[in-house]
């Protein structure tokens, strides 16, 4: 076969037809970049800027269900990895945008409201802090208003996580930290550990963090009554370290400067209730109150 022939061939004949077809592309595209970014300035420059706020409303999560189906968790997945884009840059403003429209999109992975939430309270407070000049030149009031500020706003993302899982602990637990751990308010954060060890899924830890809580804001007869209370109704799952619990209770005991004959009594001591013990009884418990202390 000459090679005139061969290429004439109809497999030939098809792959430079694609090959053209191709490069005229390529051309066309690298003409019209050169056009296309200033005539978009001019375009954007004349239009509103994007309200997400108007968008979510107009939309509702009914029609996100219904338009996006299937394919939203792939889409939150996808805007997600968007988000972390923008959190890397420390813009704060796209960031709310963004998280609002991930959690519109698909509110069912606590994933995203949980991770959202630790961007705007621990996180974004940074920034602000340092975009006014750093945490040697801002005041330490202006420091806490910030901090409050995020706080609340990662609070009510959580509340409204909470619409769509109302019965999960980590939400709660979330809360919970948050106030524990950026404002040191012991008050909120017992409320919230409190709420979060009566949710179904609840660790054991919940309980134990608000009844040590209560001992922080000088509360110690109601930390003492909550743990006695904990400590009856707690199984015996290691996890649930009753031990600890048992200790604390004692620890309590010695500050509240309870009688020893009336102290708490777990079921290991075998003396049970200190009240209705007999006279010989309440004088052991007596000797080993003094040997402890």
């Amino acid at each position: 076969m000459s090679v005139a022939s061969c290429l004439k061939h109809p497999l030939l004949l098809r792959l430079r037809s694609v090959l053209a077809v191709l490069l005229a592309l390529l051309l066309l595209g690298v003409v019209t970049r050169s056009l296309e970014a200033p005539a978009w300035q001019v375009v954007k420059a004349g239009q509103p800027e994007m309200n997400l706020q108007a968008i979510e409303g107009a939309l509702g999560q009914g029609l996100v269900v219904g338009v996006l189906g299937g394919f939203r968790a792939i889409m939150a997945d996808f805007l997600w990895i968007r988000t972390n884009t923008i959190w890397n840059r420390r813009d704060r403003v796209k960031l709310n945008a963004m998280v609002r429209l991930v959690t519109t999109i698909d509110p069912r992975s606590e994933f995203f409201w949980v991770n959202a939430a630790r961007m705007v309270a621990y996180d974004v407070p940074h920034w602000r802090i340092d975009e006014e000049g750093g945490y040697a030149l801002v005041p330490d009031r202006r420091q806490q208003v910030i901090v409050r500020e995020q706080v609340e706003q990662a609070c009510a993302m959580l509340e409204r996580a909470r619409e769509f899982h109302p019965q999960h602990a980590k939400l709660y637990l979330e809360t919970a930290q948050i106030y524990l751990i950026r404002l040191k308010d012991y008050a909120q954060a017992a409320k919230w550990f409190l709420l979060a060890s009566q949710q179904p899924d609840a660790p054991y830890y919940a309980a134990r963090i608000h009844g040590e809580l209560l001992r922080r804001q000088g509360k110690d007869a109601e930390a003492y009554a909550f743990l006695k209370q904990l400590y009856a109704e707690l199984n015996d799952d290691p996890h649930a370290q009753k031990g600890v619990i048992l200790d604390r209770i004692h620890e309590l005991e010695v500050s509240l400067k309870v009688p020893i004959w009336t102290r708490f009594q777990s079921q290991v001591t075998g003396v049970g209730d200190s009240a209705g013990a007999t006279l010989e009884q309440k004088v052991r418990m007596l000797e080993q109150g003094y040997g402890s202390e």
